[in-house]
């Protein structure tokens, strides 16, 4: 699939759920209104839009959320994938989860065709941990990625640079992710959805001054490798691991963007930070030909935009988008 700009669109991500049991800071408010379970697809509707788009050309499927291990049952739909893992047509499938319920999934994962996983962690302080999350456990988490890495699924860990919160720690958690094998990413707060209250200029970190303070403490070397997704990575002579950079603010990404999003809902966003977006749920239900579906992906992925319009400055300083970044699935 080309867009409009001769991007080969491979990549899908499918936000299996808009819940979370955390409250991330930066991404949700502590009192959220999720969909009624009603609204969702079904995980047989799912596997039958990720086949579609997989018979298209999609070859790197990601299950993000909200958090996608809390959805009831949701291994089926990994168990479900393996299927095209197996046949040669996906290249990979893998999730991003906050890590609560790893523990509890990272074998089955494993068995299931998956072989790396991402963990959002922004912190090793317990106490900083609960006041980012609001709701989350620092040992769950460290636990569940432990256990992980014993069922022999790589991890990179995802933390947010959040100034003034943990941008005193990320040289040492960088360490902390050498020390284990880990590759690490940082990431810019996004402008996505209300957050409650809380001024994301407050909270915002340009990762050019990230990599200069990390620079005082490690060698950096810029390297050629690519997962996919939109970081840019460097290795760290010290450890020997990788440390991305995803900087949707400081450094736009969007000239090599190969993702589209799909939503539990069945909604498909082509871009992360554009509102327009095609109901794949209509064309999903009204036949059991495929036809219509691939017409409206089609259709859809022929509007994709060339980027987005994130801004966080003192006149920029509200959402540039009204849904929230669990809605998406990122």
């Amino acid at each position: 699939m080309l867009d409009p700009f001769g991007r080969d669109i491979s990549y899908l991500r499918v936000s299996v759920t808009d819940r979370c049991d955390f409250r991330c800071v930066y991404c949700m408010s502590e009192n959220m209104t999720f969909l009624p379970k009603k609204d969702l697809l079904t995980l047989e509707e799912m596997d039958r839009l990720c086949s579609t788009f997989v018979d298209l050309g999609v070859k790197k499927l990601r299950f993000t959320g909200g958090e996608p291990l809390v959805r009831r049952n949701i291994m089926t739909l990994f168990r479900n994938m393996r299927r095209h893992l197996e046949s040669g047509a996906l290249e990979e499938v893998t999730v991003t989860t906050n890590g609560s319920q790893l523990g509890r999934f990272a074998q089955e994962l494993y068995d299931c065709g998956v072989r790396r996983v991402n963990v959002s962690l922004d912190t090793l302080n317990p106490e900083k941990f609960q006041k980012i999350t609001r709701w989350g456990r620092l040992d769950q988490v460290l636990e569940g990625i432990e256990i992980a890495r014993r069922a022999g699924l790589a991890i990179k860990i995802n933390a947010v640079a959040l100034k003034g919160v943990n941008d005193t720690e990320l040289g040492d958690m960088l360490q902390w992710c050498g020390d284990n094998g880990d590759d690490m990413t940082v990431i810019e707060v996004m402008p996505m959805g209300d957050i409650g209250g809380e001024d994301r200029l407050d909270q915002y970190l340009p990762l050019s001054m990230v990599r200069a303070k990390l620079a005082e403490r490690f060698t950096l070397k810029d390297i050629d490798y690519k997962t996919g997704g939109p970081a840019r990575y460097v290795e760290v002579g010290e450890t020997g691991g990788r440390l991305g950079f995803i900087t949707p603010l400081t450094h736009n990404f969007c000239e090599s963007c190969n993702r589209v999003r799909l939503t539990c809902t069945g909604t498909l966003y082509m871009c992360l930070g554009q509102d327009d977006a095609a109901d794949l749920r209509a064309p999903l239900r009204e036949s059991e030909s495929n036809a219509p579906l691939v017409a409206a992906i089609e259709e859809a992925i022929a509007r994709k935009p060339k980027g987005h319009d994130f801004i966080i400055d003192r006149r920029h300083n509200g959402p540039a988008v009204s849904r929230h970044m669990s809605v998406t699935g990122g």
